[in-house]
């Protein structure tokens, strides 16, 4: 199915009219012609069903017939994790990510973060394909890029809230540090993990140790297994 996104419907729209782009992407590249059906999400929950009828290759317009609403994710997972060295590893994260079910991210620089600046525009576009492939209804929000100490400051009154790093210390599971909690916020650091001084900083502001297993994890694969012990966790 090929699901189309549009953040500016609602239940209440009766019609929407495609950009340049995706009017030739309808009328040149899957051939549509007016009366056939299209579906789309606002990736805030809603699928919709519209029906073609007009197929400009510059400004295709279609009705819309239904709207339905999809349940959300039975837990809110924010992660926050430092950009990896190499873009397209980070870009991958969001991918799949995306399509295992996740509600924030916010890219954090450390101080042994090698890469300091994001486009977060080309992560959106990441996040929206990868929603739409996966054919969900709702897009993860994407936070812009901010320093460990400034996002630490800011989230302190967060539900749950767990770090995963290296170093040798107590560390609790995820499963066993989330119980019943559904609320959650995990750090993931970069390359060179948290220094000392941020696990000092993060153990001050209440976050909690975890293990993510026995084996060493690049940045990228750490955080994966983060998001999908979240959701193996509250869904079984």
């Amino acid at each position: 199915m090929q699901l189309f996104y549009n953040p500016n419907i609602t239940k209440e729209s009766s019609e929407i009219i495609f950009d340049k782009e995706e009017s030739r992407h309808i009328v040149k590249v899957l051939r549509k012609i007016e009366g056939d059906l299209l579906n789309l999400t606002n990736g805030k929950g809603y699928f919709f069903e519209a029906k073609l009828i007009s197929t400009d290759p510059k400004r295709c317009i279609a009705v819309l017939i239904k709207s339905k609403k999809q349940p959300p994710l039975p837990y809110s997972l924010h992660l926050a994790v430092a950009p990896t060295k190499l873009n397209d590893r980070y870009e991958w994260f969001l991918e799949k990510a995306t399509e295992i079910g996740i509600t924030e991210i916010t890219p954090i620089i450390c101080d042994h973060s090698e890469r300091r600046i994001v486009k977060k525009e080309r992560y959106d576009k990441i996040l929206q394909s990868a929603m739409k492939q996966s054919l969900k209804a709702y897009l993860p929000k994407l936070n812009q890029a901010v320093s460990f100490k400034e996002f630490i400051s800011s989230n302190s009154n967060h539900g749950i809230k767990l770090i995963a790093h290296c170093y040798k210390s107590e560390k609790q599971t995820i499963k066993s540090a989330i119980g019943s909690k559904r609320s959650i916020l995990i750090l993931i650091g970069p390359e060179g993990d948290f220094s000392s001084e941020e696990i000092i900083t993060s153990k001050n502001h209440a976050f909690t140790a975890v293990s993510l297993g026995n084996n060493r994890l690049r940045t990228e694969t750490a955080a994966l297994v983060a998001c999908h012990s979240v959701y193996f966790i509250v869904n079984n």
